[in-house]
């Protein structure tokens, strides 16, 4: 599966495209197990749902994608439904899931970008053709927010360091995150935000990879960590729980897709190799 990013669509595009339709934070997908899980037509228009606003923002295997906006108002058409981007990972490729993300970010941008923060005007689209909407008056051009947070798996020789955070609606155990901060590295904020949500103090800090995470716009950047010192304190607005777990007797952790997962799973191989 290949996507290729694109602000406007190229002359001579043909064929069905791939409608991303958000109502808020959910997405239109098919019902129907045997069909494609978005809905792909040449014109979305078909569906009946009326448009708040439309982005072309690339081609997944040389078809044309769209992000749709629709109101909040209205019914899913027969044999679709709406549903949360969150249930969407797992049931998509991590590949296509990015690509949905991307949709639902741009759609949000789109919302949040349509006057100027400085002077209140209404901005208008960049004429040359960038993903950014411009204020004239304050030659101030506004792109997509992209929040960059670190996000880290610490270990003591082969127990991983797991949080229960208090907006989980399940039993699940994660990895520690946390935004950046003004005049931080992201080094800096691992040790901050270890230190702040549980206590600890880490060393070792090394990076692993990075996914960009839609909730709502957030490049999460991936390190594992290893424990020097200090007794568990959990930070009690955020966390409810936080402990050390053997490799071999986790809890429920998060679902494949996400970088949380991988962080884990590469942790347990390297385990279970040595």
């Amino acid at each position: 599966m290949h996507f290729v990013p694109a602000v406007v669509a190229p002359e001579g595009l043909a064929g069905d495209s791939i409608w991303m339709i958000f109502q808020g934070a959910r997405v239109l997908v098919s019902d129907d197990p045997e069909a494609s899980f978005f809905p792909e037509l040449k014109d979305a228009g078909w569906l009946g749902l009326p448009e708040v606003s439309r982005h072309f923002i690339g081609q997944w295997n040389g078809k044309g994608v769209y992000a749709v906006a629709t109101r909040d108002d209205v019914q899913a058409p027969d044999g679709y439904r709406f549903e949360d981007l969150r249930r969407v990972l797992g049931q998509v490729s991590d590949e296509l899931f990015a690509v949905t993300g991307r949709a639902l970010q741009i759609l949000e941008w789109d919302v949040s970008h349509r006057f100027c923060g400085r002077c209140g005007t209404a901005t208008v689209a960049h004429p040359r053709g960038e993903r950014a909407t411009i204020c004239t008056p304050c030659n101030i051009r506004y792109y997509p927010r992209i929040n960059p947070c670190m996000i880290v798996l610490v270990t003591r020789g082969k127990d991983l360091l797991l949080a229960r955070a208090h907006r989980f609606n399940r039993p699940m155990f994660s990895t520690l995150a946390g935004f950046v901060e003004a005049g931080e590295s992201v080094e800096e904020t691992l040790v901050r935000e270890v230190r702040e949500e549980v206590g600890v103090e880490v060393t070792n800090a090394r990076y692993f990879a990075s996914q960009s995470w839609p909730f709502p716009g957030n490049l999460m950047l991936g390190f594992h960590a290893e424990y020097v010192s200090g007794d568990i304190v959990v930070q009690q607005d955020e966390i409810a729980e936080a402990r050390f777990f053997h490799y071999n007797d986790l809890p429920e952790i998060p679902p494949q897709g996400s970088i949380a997962h991988a962080l884990i799973q590469d942790f347990i191989a390297r385990c279970r190799n040595t």
